[in-house]
């Protein structure tokens, strides 16, 4: 394939073959005509979500979403909850208590008591289910642990999943918006994939890295309810050894307990902070020292400040989802959307970035490069090359421009392995 009248960095305007998956040429401008006409516009590497639950993004399709920017309040998630003929399971995501406050099985009963209705938490760590949807699933006297009766399911996906009608997962739709985006490579976090999960995921266009697979990075999930100790955490780390770990880390005392563990254990190439949710700043040397990779969501505080302005302690509230402090200090930096919990746009993580409050805005290049990574390595930088994998994204614009105005319309189209996965003009 012939890209032609292309803007590529440290080149200036030229002309891009490909062959074989690779950039195989990239030379001064000339062909008359090409298999695609870039019209100077901007040719970058293809962008990577590098933490992003791909299963529950497809179940989307299939939800409703209840969260405080759709529902509003309570009336809104009533009506939500509602919206569809009666009888009929109800799947609902997205859900803070800012909307209508906690809830059990009794509040949804009052709700929508003519249906089965689950609510997933924001948080993607709590399902709460009506007592319709306990009798369907034969649940109705706690059967399943972590119940209680209450229709209360904390972390229990795993095994809710055989209790509920089957889900229609639309991931081709998943792969075309991503492609859309400019995505052409994802990192799957969730922390207990199924052996099948890379095949259900294989109808995506995208390159995978699905965490816990073969030599990816293996996930922890730690929880400040069942927090092991830095030891315990860190003979787990070792067991896996020499596979990179990836540790989910959303509050201080998680953060404390795996660098202890790291240390101890030893950081190997590869070793991820997922979200480091809550950093403070006399961590930062030692994170630097360990090398350890956090691989950030700067959209959060964001999409979610009104929330944090009362969820988060006051103590924790200059140090929430770092960004330019973890670059200064030397931190290996990446982002990821964790959609479908956040915007599954990177193109609006990257204005989140540029945009953060606090001293914590990055420059506009550098909210480019959180999602320009390499898949194994999310902090070093690709850079399109002759040699280099042709995961392309082609813009409508130069890359000044495409910077400034930070959307996803500037994609023109995207290539994967030198084979476009957007649709032809």
């Amino acid at each position: 394939m012939l890209i032609t009248d292309v803007e590529v960095e440290g080149y200036g305007r030229v002309d891009v073959r490909l062959g074989g998956g690779r950039v195989v040429g990239i030379g001064r401008p000339g062909a008359r005509c090409g298999d695609v006409d870039g019209r100077g516009g901007a040719l970058l590497v293809g962008l990577h979500d590098h933490h992003v639950h791909l299963a529950a993004l497809a179940a989307e399709a299939a939800s409703v979403r209840v969260g405080p920017a759709e529902a509003g309040d309570r009336y809104g998630l009533v009506g939500a909850l509602r919206s569809g003929p009666p009888g009929e399971w109800v799947r609902a995501v997205g859900y803070h208590e800012s909307v209508a406050g906690e809830l059990d099985r009794w509040v949804l009963d009052d709700f929508a008591p003519d249906r089965p209705v689950r609510v997933q938490h924001r948080s993607g760590a709590l399902w709460v289910w009506n007592s319709a949807a306990l009798r369907a699933a034969g649940l109705d006297g706690g059967g399943l642990g972590g119940c209680g009766g209450d229709g209360r399911f904390w972390r229990e996906d795993e095994r809710l999943r055989g209790f509920t009608p089957p889900l229609r997962l639309d991931l081709r739709g998943v792969g075309a918006r991503a492609a859309a985006y400019g995505i052409t490579g994802f990192t799957n976090a969730d922390p207990h994939p199924g052996q099948d999960l890379p095949e259900l995921l294989s109808v995506l266009p995208q390159r995978l890295v699905v965490m816990g697979i073969g030599d990816a990075p293996v996930k922890f999930l730690l929880d400040d309810a069942t927090l092991p100790t830095p030891g315990e955490l860190a003979a787990s780390v070792a067991a896996v050894r020499p596979r990179p770990v990836a540790v989910h880390c959303v509050t201080r005392v998680q953060l404390l307990v795996t660098l202890l563990a790291l240390e101890e254990a030893g950081p190997v190439a590869g070793d991820r902070i997922e979200h480091g949710s809550v950093i403070p700043a006399e961590t930062m040397p030692w994170l630097a020292r360990l090398g350890v990779t956090v691989v950030t969501q700067p959209h959060f505080p964001v999409e979610r400040g009104r929330e944090y302005a009362t969820d988060v302690d006051p103590d924790d509230q200059a140090h929430l989802y770092r960004c330019r402090s973890l670059a200064e200090a030397g931190i290996p930096l990446a982002a990821g959307t964790d959609a479908p919990y956040g915007s599954a746009d990177p193109w609006a993580v990257m204005r989140a970035a540029v945009e953060r409050s606090g001293g914590e805005a990055v420059a506009r290049r550098a909210a480019l490069d959180l999602f320009a990574g390499e898949p194994q390595r999310p902090s070093r930088v690709k850079r399109l090359a002759v040699g280099s994998v042709a995961d392309l994204c082609l813009l409508h614009v130069p890359l000044k421009e495409a910077l400034d105005l930070m959307s996803a319309d500037v994609v023109r189209a995207t290539f994967v392995g030198g084979r476009r996965i957007t649709p032809p003009e």
